[in-house]
């Protein structure tokens, strides 16, 4: 048996975010364990968007202070070789009359009172930003300028350097079993985990598992209310490049809600918004792209970008989103259970928001006072009633 201080679940953009930020502000002896490779999971499945429009207030908080990581993260690492990909070519967001109108004004409003430039634009000046687009019904127009893309594998690799730079060690291939606890009723206490490789004990575990977070009921009976869902992404490749130069683009008036940006060359990285396929548990496997599906989102893609009426299908995939019933995210301690912290349920929003996470995440297991408040993230909100569910419902935009 090995010991450590604290032992992190996970080797994901979010669990290597952890790591990296646990190495910063001072812990000694940091385990990660991950079950196959280093952003291997999820996080290589991410469109990578980043953004700071949220209609959660707190959401927005962990997106603007992310958002300043992603734009010095070489600085912020304090290694000139650590990478994020970013692409900084704003975040275009409109929406026609009818019932996400009132939405997205608000959560426009939200961001601008918590210090985020926002601009309202009119057709012809969204036009100009995203040529290939056809903006005929659009009755409300936001454009974020300081926000992008970005590449979650560079990112989670940099983090995971950073780390093991810092003392952290993370071992790779080892799928944790169960996780050890001592004590009955609310005095129990984390004391490690078993593995498939031996016994490591910790007083304080950090599970970031994405879709495995299941895991945690089955070890500790507290309720883990997450499923797992497909989407797919498709990568058209149309007559117009849709260059780096034009915004990310968000279509709250499509069927599907599109999202879409820049995939290099004449390609574009299109996907929908809404709820997907739910798996009967945890898998990360590439799915099937059925050719209906590539027809909808192609039909729905070429009515707002009418040059892609003819695209191709330059390629596809699929990636898995862990989704609580609000798709926000569970952060913090669990009821009954000293030393076991979670970051799970992060319905898609979690590479936007892992810096942030990583660091408010280490500063709850060392018993520091997050930078924000976890309190709004509790397990417990469902029990009482207080979901986070954002100003256009539960969905992918939050």
């Amino acid at each position: 048996m090995q010991t450590y201080d604290v032992i992190v679940i996970g080797a994901g953009v979010i669990g290597t975010s952890v790591a990296y930020h646990l190495a910063r502000l001072g812990a000694k002896r940091v385990l990660v364990l991950d079950r196959t490779q280093i952003g291997a999971g999820t996080t290589s499945q991410s469109s990578g968007i980043l953004r700071t429009h949220y209609s959660v207030r707190e959401n927005v908080a962990m997106a603007k202070d992310s958002w300043k990581v992603f734009t010095d993260f070489a600085n912020y690492l304090g290694d000139d070789d650590a990478a994020s990909g970013l692409v900084k070519c704003g975040y275009l967001i409109a929406a026609p009359d009818g019932p996400k109108l009132a939405p997205l004004a608000a959560a426009l409003e939200g961001q601008r009172q918590q210090g985020i430039e926002v601009r309202l634009l009119d057709r012809q000046q969204a036009e100009a930003l995203l040529p290939i687009a056809n903006l005929h019904d659009a009755a409300l127009i936001g454009y974020e300028p300081e926000a992008g893309f970005a590449d979650a594998y560079l990112v989670a690799t940099s983090f995971a350097r950073c780390a093991r730079r810092g003392g952290v060690k993370i071992i790779e291939g080892v799928e944790v079993q169960q996780l050890l606890v001592e004590g009955t009723g609310d005095a129990r206490q984390v004391i490690g985990v078993d593995t498939d490789q031996g016994r490591f004990l910790a007083g304080t575990v950090i599970s970031t598992q994405n879709i495995w977070a299941t895991q945690i009921e089955q070890w500790t009976g507290i309720a883990t209310p997450l499923k797992s869902e497909r989407h797919t992404v498709l990568a058209l490749e149309g007559p117009e490049p849709y260059t780096y130069a034009m915004p990310v683009f968000k279509d709250l008036g499509s069927e599907g809600m599109l999202y879409c940006r820049s995939y290099g060359g004449r390609q574009m990285l299109v996907s929908e918004g809404i709820a997907g396929e739910v798996l009967p548990g945890p898998d990360n496997e590439q799915g099937d792209v059925s050719l209906d599906t590539v027809a909808s989102v192609g039909a729905q893609a070429a009515e707002r970008f009418p040059s892609f009426e003819t695209a191709g299908l330059a390629s596809s995939w699929t990636g898995v989103y862990d989704v609580t019933p609000d798709w926000n995210p569970v952060l913090g301690r669990l009821p009954g259970l000293s030393g076991l912290v979670v970051g799970y349920g992060f319905s898609g929003h979690g590479f936007k928001l892992s810096p942030a996470v990583g660091r408010v995440l280490a500063q709850e297991a060392l018993g520091l006072v997050p930078d924000i408040s976890l309190a709004p993230y509790a397990l417990e909100r469902f029990a009482a009633g207080r979901p986070l569910v954002g100003l256009y419902g539960a969905g992918a935009v939050s």
